[in-house]
């Protein structure tokens, strides 16, 4: 069984905007979210949170320096 990764995508008051793809490794998802994060703020996303299916993994992460 795959274990499907992805990315919530949320502003600064944790209000979910959206759902990235789904990946298949952690890996993957952290490669995306680097190469992403310029257009992601620019959508109006302040923070992420990364799952493992259903359950989270770390977050939130601040897509803001400081």
């Amino acid at each position: 069984m795959t274990m499907a990764w992805t990315w919530k995508l949320e502003t600064a008051d944790a209000k979910v905007v959206g759902t990235s793809e789904e990946f298949e490794s952690r890996s993957d998802a952290e490669s995306w979210v680097g190469e992403s994060f310029a257009d992601l703020v620019g959508d109006g996303v302040d923070q992420v949170r990364l799952f493992e299916d259903d359950k989270e993994v770390y977050g939130p992460m601040s897509l803001h320096a400081g």
